[in-house]
């Protein structure tokens, strides 16, 4: 029997495409404009492409999907306030590769102001920017630092005319990223369908996982059910860590067989219309945990139930961190990896042996998302409602002669994707199991 497809999520409207950029274009000085480039094709090898993905800022401010897309936005321009550049209608090429949008599709499909083709865009690029006093531009965009360039020439000609001198330009993302910290309820809609294809695709691991597969076939699974789903396809680089690989926090070769009597990590997550899912369990291959396995997993379970616990609004990931470090390091001393009193093990850092990564990160249309941590270099950024972010403690234990031998090459790691409501949070990955008798049930299945 097929799988079950869940149900879609609707997609984001044009109305919030708008709100976006009015939204950034009110933060900006009068006569500014902003640059934004899109993403373009990159090559695999030789006449093949990798598939192609969207800019996050670009597909934020405007949901187009089309490679050599350029934004322009100009506030209180009579004309429109949004300009989007775009690939040339071309029949010979949309034979070979699809229909593209042309400037016609870009203003009917995406509710953008005006376009232009990109054949037509040195001459209107510079039009569009005469009299601008700051362009806003991502600054690490070699393509929009050009146009810049650009700019800043042909006004130094223009001044010559009486023109207003373009005054420099600055950095965009800022506040774009500001923007993207804090999703709109369509966008959390949005990612919580991408958990739960993740999350199916989860549970069918651990229904399938049995001694004599390999690390691939697991990857397997999990991404045929997220392309069943009606996924792009993962959202990042699959990790199926066996036996010591996971203890490689970012292992992608995917290529061993499973360790019959250990555990394997698997931190994988679904890419549904540009938003991310990211999950990681950890669980035996055999169906049952060792009392070895059991003792350690349930010491970084209680840190991250506990750690998903303290999310809420004017909570800090600094401090829930800090809870974390706690409640593995304790557990370290309890089962014998470390020794002494919990807080020099904390001051003296001894836990960062066994435990290397911060706790959290944001999600979004990244999977690492966008937005600062910290308001200041001493202040962290308290939780706000809308805010999407994993809770990943783990434990990676070396194969050293301190060690001892029941331990060795032991990686657990738990994530959950969790939103930040008015009254505390949601889980959006509460779907595939975690605790070890639930684990062990499903397994059995």
């Amino acid at each position: 029997m097929l799988p079950e497809m869940l149900p879609r999520p609707s997609a984001i409207g044009l109305a919030e495409y708008r709100q976006r950029r009015d939204a950034l274009m009110a933060q900006l000085p009068d006569n500014a404009a902003v640059v934004l480039p899109g993403a373009s094709l990159v090559t695999r090898s030789r006449d093949s492409e990798f598939a192609f993905r969207q800019n996050s800022d670009c597909y934020y401010l405007t949901g187009i999907r089309e490679p050599d897309a350029l934004l322009v936005l100009l506030p209180g321009r009579a004309e429109g306030e949004s300009v989007v550049f775009c690939q040339d209608r071309d029949p010979t090429m949309e034979a070979w590769t699809g229909r593209r949008l042309g400037a016609a599709g870009v203003v009917a499909e995406h509710g953008i102001d005006q376009a232009f083709e990109n054949a037509d865009r040195d001459e209107q690029l510079v039009e569009l920017l005469t009299g601008r006093e700051l362009l806003y531009l991502p600054l690490d965009n070699g393509e929009a630092v050009a146009v810049a360039e650009e700019a800043l020439h042909s006004a130094q000609a223009g001044l010559r005319r009486g023109r207003p001198a373009l005054k420099g330009w600055l950095d965009i993302s800022p506040l774009i990223h500001a923007m993207r910290l804090i999703k709109s309820e369509a966008e959390i809609a949005l990612l919580k369908h991408a958990a739960m294809i993740s999350a199916r695709a989860h549970r069918r691991a651990m229904q399938v996982c049995r001694p004599g597969l390999s690390e691939f076939q697991l990857q397997a699974e999990l991404e045929h059910e997220f392309v069943w789903q009606g996924a792009s396809g993962p959202a990042y680089s699959t990790i199926v860590g066996s036996g010591a690989n996971a203890c490689v926090l970012h292992y992608i070769e995917n290529s061993a067989p499973l360790c019959d009597d250990g555990l394997v990590l698997i931190d994988a997550g679904a890419e549904f219309e540009l938003y991310a899912g990211d999950i990681t369990r950890t669980f035996p291959v055999t169906g049952r945990f060792s009392a070895a396995q059991r003792a350690l997993y349930q010491v970084v379970l209680d840190a991250q139930v506990r750690a998903v616990s303290a999310v809420q609004p004017g909570a800090t990931l600094a401090d829930i961190h800090q809870g974390v470090v706690h409640d593995l390091t304790a557990g370290l001393i309890e089962l014998g990896l470390l020794e002494g009193d919990v807080q020099a093990r904390i001051d003296d850092e001894s836990y960062r042996r066994f435990y290397l990564h911060s706790t959290s990160h944001w999600l979004g249309l990244d999977v690492h998302d966008v937005g600062t941590y910290r308001l200041d270099e001493q202040t962290p950024r308290p939780l706000a409602p809308g805010m999407v972010l994993t809770v990943e403690p783990g434990l990676y234990i070396p194969s050293d002669d301190d060690i001892p031998d029941a331990y060795h090459g032991i990686g657990i790691r738990i994530e959950d994707n969790v939103v930040v409501t008015k009254d505390g949070h949601a889980v959006l990955t509460a779907d595939v199991p975690k605790q070890v008798a639930d684990i062990e049930a499903l397994m059995a299945k």
